[in-house]
């Protein structure tokens, strides 16, 4: 199997299973919508509720990004993704997406990989920024405590088989493959609690 045909079967699969999981989500959503507009169990625990909804619809659209097909000529809105970020920051691990211009959905699916790369250095949360200048992303996670995993990184700058890979961390396979479709190579840096990865 080719490396062009896994990249295309695994968006495949992860654009069928977020489609399939968007609408209990939301359906989840609409109903805690309607108790809170009827006042039943208005309180802590349905605003707790309420929270992690829209955490869990935003985060399942980052993913049908990240993991999802993306169509040739297929454009992602900059307010579609600045959306979607705020709807999956935390009081622990918040994301900014500082690109200006509406841009190709596999350029941002590309940022997308990127970004679940870096968080995997963020045990303890932080910040990660996002910016696109002349055609090169650039990912900044910034934290008091940074802990990336140097056999991860080193994925990062060619293509890899899955061999020792955790499930958990398939974007170190991804991200690669992305930018190999893209006709770029992902670079990373770091140092005084900052990484930085660039495609």
């Amino acid at each position: 199997m080719t490396q062009d045909l896994a990249r295309d079967i695994a968006a495949m699969i992860g654009s069928r299973i977020c489609h399939d999981m968007i609408s209990p989500v939301g359906a989840i959503s609409n109903g805690v919508e309607l108790l809170n507009m009827s006042g039943v169990g208005a309180g802590p625990e349905l605003s707790l509720i309420s929270e992690s909804v829209e955490n869990a619809n935003a985060r399942v659209k980052f993913f049908r990004v990240a993991f999802g097909v993306a169509s040739a000529g297929q454009m992602s809105s900059r307010a579609e993704m600045v959306t979607i970020l705020k709807g999956i920051s935390t009081t622990r691990l918040t994301y900014h997406w500082d690109a200006s211009e509406d841009m190709p959905r596999e350029e941002v699916k590309l940022a997308c990989l990127m970004m679940m790369c870096l968080e995997t250095a963020l045990p303890r949360g932080g910040e990660i920024r996002l910016s696109c200048s002349g055609g090169q992303w650039s990912v900044r996670a910034r934290a008091d405590r940074l802990e990336p995993a140097p056999d991860l990184w080193a994925r990062l700058g060619a293509l890899s088989k899955a061999e020792g890979l955790k499930p958990s961390d398939v974007q170190f396979l991804l991200a690669p493959m992305q930018a190999a479709a893209l006709g770029r190579r992902i670079t990373h840096s770091s140092g005084d609690g900052v990484i930085t990865l660039n495609a």
